[in-house]
């Protein structure tokens, strides 16, 4: 009988070769289903969060982990043949005892404060505008919005060309202006203009990412708020002070939470247009760490400095984001 079953099977096999298939097909799936019914929500969440939570200790806690053991050795590249001490606190207590550093950080706070103010300033007024919804304010906006498009290396490329006193015609139109000759003056090469020349072209490309985020809070006021401060016949001032500007708050704080920290880490762009000079009258703490890490190979050094920048720009942020969330509760 056992024998005659097998037979039977192995015929059906040879002629139905699909149904044999479909068979074995529908007894895999349903093992599968039966494993995943086996599994609780939390099983299944842990089963889909699983690859993500890989990825993530693979490319940022393990090479911060190992960053902050390199913090405390004397690991130097250009001399790998020297074993790599522990040296305690030691790099630490260099970086913070070094006038250079303290001078990038002050070089650094200049270029936040100044770049992010003139972003806000600038974001803020392009979105009260576009939320008029003027005639073709589509167009205006898609043509706004075109410089944070750009990557920063065509970006500082760009302004590296416009800024040429020969060719560029950047100090054509400033002598257009002026009467100052083209050729006199560089913006890249001045030690009273190489600073300024990075906040414009900062606030340049960025602005309009400031305008994105103001559209938004302006789109967010219903209107029956402004319909009924005209019954109350407040003027577009006393409506912008004490409608707009306070709801509009939180999102302004939230652009100024964004832009500072991307500002503090700069370095493409900075790089491009000016490569921290002249001398090093524009050089960001971010290019510092470069030419520490990848010019003097001072790897445990770099690595030290790199985690009181991330220790300051992580503290300044909790303490901001505190400060915002009391705004938005009141």
């Amino acid at each position: 009988m056992v024998l005659r079953n097998t037979l039977q099977k192995t015929m059906t096999a040879i002629i139905h070769p699909d149904a044999s298939a479909d068979r074995i097909g529908e007894q895999v799936r349903f093992k599968a289903e039966k494993r995943v019914r086996g599994l609780s929500d939390r099983g299944i969440a842990w089963l889909f969060v699983a690859p993500t939570i890989a990825l993530l200790l693979a490319i940022n806690i393990f090479p911060l982990i190992w960053m902050i053991r390199l913090s405390f050795t004397s690991l130097n590249l250009s001399m790998s043949y020297l074993p790599m001490r522990f040296v305690g606190l030691d790099n630490f207590n260099d970086i913070l005892t070094d006038e250079d550093i303290w001078a990038r950080l002050q070089t650094t706070a200049s270029f936040v404060i100044w770049s992010v103010a003139l972003e806000v300033v600038i974001g803020f007024g392009l979105a009260l505008l576009i939320n008029r919804q003027f005639r073709s304010h589509s167009f205006w906006t898609t043509i706004i919005l075109l410089p944070m498009m750009l990557s920063p290396a065509v970006v500082g490329n760009f302004w590296t060309l416009l800024f040429q006193p020969q060719i560029g015609p950047f100090n054509y139109v400033v002598g257009l202006f002026t009467g100052i000759p083209p050729s006199s003056f560089s913006m890249t090469g001045e030690v009273a203009l190489a600073p300024w020349t990075i906040v414009l072209v900062d606030s340049w490309m960025w602005s309009p990412y400031v305008m994105l985020i103001c559209l938004a809070g302006l789109r967010s006021i219903p209107d029956y708020i402004y319909e009924a401060a005209e019954v109350d016949r407040a003027s577009s001032l006393r409506q912008f002070w004490s409608i707009t500007l306070p709801m509009v708050m939180p999102f302004l704080m939230l652009a100024v939470l964004f832009r500072a920290i991307e500002n503090f880490k700069m370095f493409d762009m900075v790089n491009l247009l000016t490569s921290g000079g002249p001398g090093s009258t524009t050089e960001l703490v971010s290019i510092t760490l470069k030419r520490a890490a990848f010019e003097k190979w001072r790897t445990g050094y770099s690595s030290a400095l790199a985690i009181i920048l991330f220790v300051t720009v992580f503290g300044a942020a909790n303490i901001y984001v505190k400060v915002l969330n009391r705004v938005k509760q009141r």
